[in-house]
């Protein structure tokens, strides 16, 4: 990959992030316009997986990689990216509620915490993709932190609870005030400035952002090892988040079967990393047709669920 892909690529990355915070501007966002947006980052992503078929070679000339194998190697991490950016949106949730962010701070809170996420798995890409390359070894690593995250989020009981070790760390080094200042992350008072409560929130899901990106990073290198396509796939998972966030605030609750379908996303991963290079290894197209099933099923589930629930609450209200 030539540093020419990875500038230009940078350059439309930034460009994608002022539109987001344009289309955020005012800090109304409405689920109508959330989920239009949602689409349009959505079919944005997949009009991206075109240009890798048409010029692959342009993007990587001298690659290993078939225009086919990288376009459905983006377009999984992309799915796989998505889903798991999924359990984000549940934390972040947490983290307004402990911290009560006003509902028109919420899309800047989002923005940080998206911008820090993007900066954060860069970060981690590279360093990944370096460790691969020299010790093969750290990909077993990887599978098995991918395994044992998957079966703790399988037993999570759902306690909306957030380490509040980032808060603990400023408070003690700097007097934060009472009250939100609006986006602002400090301020001045009695001649001396201090942090907002935004500045912790900030603080609160930048430590989170790290904690995902262990395990995204780890999960989108058994789909691909091209760091290309990594940093793409997550650019784009990332960049539709807040959208997402809106159109899922108010149905959180909804999609019970939700984590159980994470965790076994992140469960199968895991054992697909471990198969890397042998026999039994898992083809990236199966890997797809899995993510999609499982979440589908998830959904689908969770709805037969939430109107079994409604009927039986019907039938009981009736006697």
């Amino acid at each position: 990959m030539t540093p020419v892909t990875y500038i230009s690529f940078g350059i439309l990355t930034l460009a994608l992030v002022a539109l987001d915070i344009w289309q955020t501007r005012g800090g109304k966002i409405t689920i109508k316009k959330a989920a239009i947006w949602s689409v349009f980052w959505f079919a944005l992503a997949f009009l991206f997986a075109a240009t890798i078929y048409l010029f692959w070679d342009i993007y990587a000339p001298g690659s290993q990689y078939t225009a086919e194998k990288a376009t459905v190697s983006f377009i999984t991490g992309y799915l796989l990216e998505k889903s798991l950016s999924v359990d984000n949106l549940f934390v972040f949730a947490i983290i307004f509620h402990q911290y009560m962010v006003p509902e028109h701070l919420r899309p800047r809170a989002l923005l940080w915490g998206v911008i820090g996420a993007l900066i954060l798995r860069a970060i981690m890409i590279a360093v990944g993709a370096q460790l691969l390359a020299q010790y093969h070894w750290v990909l077993y690593v990887f599978a098995l932190f991918l395994i044992w995250t998957g079966i703790q989020l399988a037993r999570d009981k759902g306690e909306d609870e957030i380490n509040p070790l980032p808060e603990r760390i400023i408070r003690k080094f700097v007097p934060v005030s009472e009250q939100f200042a609006g986006n602002a992350l400090t301020v001045i008072e009695n001649g001396k400035r201090i942090a907002t409560p935004m500045f912790i929130v900030i603080a609160v899901i930048a430590f989170m952002d790290v904690m995902f990106a262990l395990d995204s990073i780890p999960a989108i290198f058994a789909v691909t090892r091209e760091p290309f396509l990594v940093l793409a796939a997550n650019v784009f998972a990332l960049l539709g988040l807040r959208s997402l966030y809106f159109v899922l605030q108010g149905m959180m609750d909804k999609f019970i079967y939700l984590k159980p379908a994470l965790s076994f996303i992140m469960i199968f991963i895991g054992i697909k990393m471990m198969l890397v290079g042998s026999e039994w290894e898992i083809p990236t197209a199966v890997s797809l047709l899995v993510l999609l099933t499982t979440m589908t099923v998830a959904v689908v589930a969770s709805i037969i669920k939430q109107k079994n629930d409604a009927a039986q609450a019907i039938v009981t209200t009736d006697k």
